[in-house]
């Protein structure tokens, strides 16, 4: 289902934004076709944008995230959100109704020519708006062949976790959000991607993780209505029966290397996961690079003592953690188990072998 508002302006602001990211360009406010259809993923009904030469934004919104939260915030954000962008835009408001449902909804917004798309939710419905922006292996392209510019990728992080605006600094502040969508400035982000022999390739913006870390994230998935603490729920169960596991990386292509006792690896494109974790701390989505964390041989009570050194990322210096650089990373388990988990941006992907690689500046953010 999609609902949509008109005419809304924009005012001057300049936003802070991170010093990693250099501004690459305005939105444009240029149409690039007489007319703009978008239809809602789950097959629901559908919009059409006049023709106009207004900034055409599709706000993406999960009602259900945060246990209901995000829908309660969005509304309440509605009223300013007209009354900041003004005139010079056409807002577009879909709401999705279920799992991939955003995904749906960007592509389609994308090919019709939309200026941005912005994900309004949580580290969920902005991992689904980031997978809208590719189909079959390459980025989705508008449809009008005269198109001078690209869709950006905005958010509104209105989620439980948010952990990828934490890398930017940014607070779970709708009307901060707004300030920033106004500017419009567009900075190029990196997009990691993940690989299964046989399967669809998988985009990630924030960050992908192996065994104890995922299978945690899958429980803790199924508490989200008790807000962070569905974290430490998923802890919890995740602990209960963990083994660490002996496995296999690739590095860039390089030889198979041997990691015994592997109680988590993390793939960050950027910073935090699980809630405010800086379990990448080295990791910029704008470098190029994947940050790859590995911890071995790590038990129950590790976890206790190191806990604190996990928040603020100063446990790279801890006994038995590595960190490195890379652009791909293979990883596999040695017994073949099939049982190891994986995720990404806390999404559920199945299990091991995987290839994790990144793609350089592949998509502009709203930042």
């Amino acid at each position: 289902m999609l609902r949509y508002n008109c005419c809304i302006s924009v005012f001057p602001y300049t936003p802070k934004q991170p010093s990693f990211l250099k501004p690459h360009h305005r939105i444009s406010s240029n149409l690039s076709s007489d007319r703009i259809t978008i239809r809602g993923g789950g097959g629901g009904g559908f919009a059409s944008v006049s023709p106009s030469r207004l900034r055409d934004l599709v706000f993406v919104v999960n009602p259900q995230g945060a246990n209901g939260r995000t829908a309660k915030e969005w509304k309440k954000l509605l009223p300013y959100l007209r009354s900041r962008l003004g005139k010079d835009c056409n807002i577009c408001e879909s709401l999705t109704s279920g799992p991939s449902d955003a995904i749906g909804i960007t592509r389609e917004a994308i090919r019709n020519g939309a200026d941005a798309v912005i994900a309004v939710g949580g580290d969920g419905t902005l991992h689904e708006v980031v997978n809208g922006f590719f189909w079959e292996g390459k980025p989705v392209g508008n449809l009008n062949s005269e198109a001078t510019h690209s869709a950006a990728l905005g958010l509104i992080p209105l989620g439980t976790g948010s952990d990828f605006a934490r890398t930017f600094g940014w607070k779970n502040d709708p009307c901060e959000a707004v300030e920033r969508i106004a500017k419009g400035i567009r900075s190029r982000v990196d997009v990691g991607v993940i690989d299964q022999e046989g399967k669809d390739l998988h985009y990630f913006i924030n960050v992908a993780d192996v065994h104890l870390s995922a299978k945690a994230g899958f429980y803790a998935s199924k508490y989200k209505k008790f807000g962070n603490l569905c974290y430490v729920i998923g802890a919890l169960q995740g602990f209960m029966g963990h083994h660490n596991r002996d496995m296999r990386i690739r590095v860039n292509g390089g030889e198979w290397e041997m990691y015994p006792q592997v109680t988590a690896l993390c793939v960050g494109n950027a910073k935090y996961f699980g809630g405010g974790m800086k379990i990448t701390p080295n990791a910029l989505p704008g470098n190029g690079n994947l940050e790859v964390v590995v911890l071995q041989d790590f038990k129950w009570y590790d976890f206790v003592v190191k806990l604190h050194k996990l928040y603020n990322g100063t446990h790279l210096s801890v006994k038995n953690v590595s960190s490195r650089s890379v652009q791909s990373i293979e990883v596999e388990e040695i017994s073949e188990s099939g049982s190891i988990y994986v995720q990404s941006d806390g999404e559920h992907l199945g299990f091991l072998p995987r290839k994790f690689r990144v793609l350089p500046g592949a998509i502009d953010m709203i930042s």
